[in-house]
């Protein structure tokens, strides 16, 4: 008798992905997820049969975005009746059914606990032609051991824990993701062999605070030794790690870093503000010395370390010489670059009561000026590179081109972005290579790398040629170091 073929059979997917990494990580499980369910990726410009919102809840225009979106979709689903739309991540989790409330053209809700479930509520709710909401409030499985449809054959996103158990007062993820659990090591490091012997140079730890890992089974240490392992890996040749929190970085961490030659020397490092009293305000368990003495001991070991951050502007409380605070630690800090937010009211959140909320216009005014301050910075970081050679990972994608040179794109060993020029004497790049290249150019974003030095073709360019990885149709993937306020 011949097997029944399922109803998922042939229909299109698209996931839209907003936020952190651990995001879009999650929506590379739910493409997984989904084509193995036998929905295949939807071509760009066509209406796909199933339309995934993974969401973010961290600032106030995530919710706008995602309920903008799903009133655009309205008249879409109309013409099209057999289509779907689900919504899951952090938003799901919090607004769980009044998100049916607001948008009835939703069929699927479904959390950040939960999101295997993904493809038998999709098929529930055609069944059964009613929505359905399964929203779980803690993990039952690690979501690792989920299929997975990764975005790139040469690098990959690891996790090393999920959840989160401070209490900063602005942010609402631990409320969304739970509390902290972690992954054996083992269990790690054989998903990046693994992930190795398919031809991935480069992988990223992730955690909401991943320098905590092992708290979980009594090792605070564990997180050096994981790094440690790493470096014993053969074919891994960049590690990254995001993102650390300073109460957590130790002594050990830091010489993991420097010790082991697949580590790179770069680190995204949340500050989120320079003064001690709005610190402490925001329940973050460090202060400015402190933070200041990372950088220095991680420079120290590592003089070419790249440093880039998070602040927050505005918080409740915040006056002009809190803010002249985090400006002072902005210029001793030399930040390669700084994700700047400008303070966002969370209902939930204990600063959304605070009193002193800051005024709308005050806080524009800070905000570029803090901007204008960490692009000065970067730029004069990125000229001392003028006339160094950076060995570069090249990227997926066209390349950036002008009137006067090609370029291709990627990343440099301390994860800034270079735009490297090609050579007639050499052969073009393909992404997953790893090239050296001079910088002719500094720009306070990125560099221009035009004098092109030499070509090391890898396995993981292999890979991209031979059989792409293609990125899943409407996941929209955040660079390195993007945070979940956007």
């Amino acid at each position: 008798m011949p097997s029944r073929v399922s109803s998922s059979e042939g229909r299109t997917y698209q996931v839209r992905t907003y936020g952190c990494q651990m995001n879009v990580h999650d929506s590379e499980r739910l493409a997984g997820l989904l084509e193995s369910a036998g929905y295949v990726a939807a071509d760009d410009g066509t209406v796909a049969d199933v339309v995934v919102f993974n969401t973010c809840a961290v600032r106030e225009n995530a919710d706008n975005k995602l309920y903008g979106n799903l009133s655009h979709l309205v008249p879409i689903k109309a013409e099209n009746p057999g289509m779907q739309i689900a919504v899951g991540g952090c938003l799901a989790q919090k607004d769980q059914g009044t998100i049916l409330e607001k948008s009835p053209v939703v069929d699927v809700v479904f959390g950040t606990h939960n999101i295997g479930a993904l493809p038998v509520l999709l098929e529930r709710a055609r069944v059964m032609n009613e929505a359905q909401v399964e929203i779980k409030e803690a993990l039952e499985t690690f979501p690792s051991s989920l299929p997975t449809k990764r975005d790139s054959a040469y690098a990959a996103w690891v996790s090393v824990s999920v959840g989160c158990n401070n209490t900063c007062t602005f942010c609402i993820v631990p409320a969304l993701r739970g509390t902290e659990k972690d992954r054996r090591p083992g269990e790690i490091l054989a998903e990046i062999e693994a992930l190795v012997a398919e031809g991935v140079l480069e992988i990223t730890l992730l955690g909401q605070n991943v320098n905590a890992y092992g708290i979980e089974f009594g090792d605070r240490q564990a997180f050096g030794k994981l790094l440690r392992a790493c470096g014993d890996i053969d074919g891994l040749e960049r590690v990254r790690f995001t993102s650390p929190h300073p109460r957590d970085f130790t002594d050990d961490v830091i010489a993991a870093m420097a010790e082991t030659a697949n580590v790179m020397p770069s680190l995204h490092m949340p500050m989120q503000s320079g003064s001690d009293r709005i610190l402490q305000s925001m329940r973050r368990s460090y202060r400015q010395d402190r933070y200041l003495g990372i950088i220095d001991s991680v420079r120290a070991a590592m003089p070419e370390a790249a440093v880039t951050t998070d602040i927050i502007v505005g918080f409740p409380g915040e006056t002009e010489a809190d803010f002249e605070q985090t400006m002072h630690v902005v210029r001793e800090a030399r930040f390669a670059g700084a994700y700047t937010f400008q303070y966002s009211k969370r209902p939930g959140t204990p600063a959304a009561t605070m009193p002193d909320q800051v005024p709308r216009e005050v806080v524009q005014e800070r905000y570029v000026r803090l901007s204008e301050l960490v692009k000065e910075i970067a730029w004069r970081e990125n000229q001392r590179l003028e006339g160094s050679v950076v060995e570069v990972l090249i990227a997926k994608g066209e390349g950036k081109k002008d009137a006067e040179t090609e370029r291709l794109s990627g990343r440099s060993r301390e994860n800034r972005l270079v735009h490297v020029g090609l050579s007639s004497e050499l052969p073009t790049p393909r992404p997953g290579d790893i090239v050296r290249a001079e910088v002719t150019h500094a720009a306070p974003h990125h560099l221009n790398a035009d004098r092109l030095i030499d070509v090391r073709r890898t396995r993981a360019g292999d890979a991209s040629e031979s059989a792409p990885v293609a990125a899943t149709p409407g996941v929209m993937l955040g660079l390195p170091g993007l945070r979940a306020k956007d």
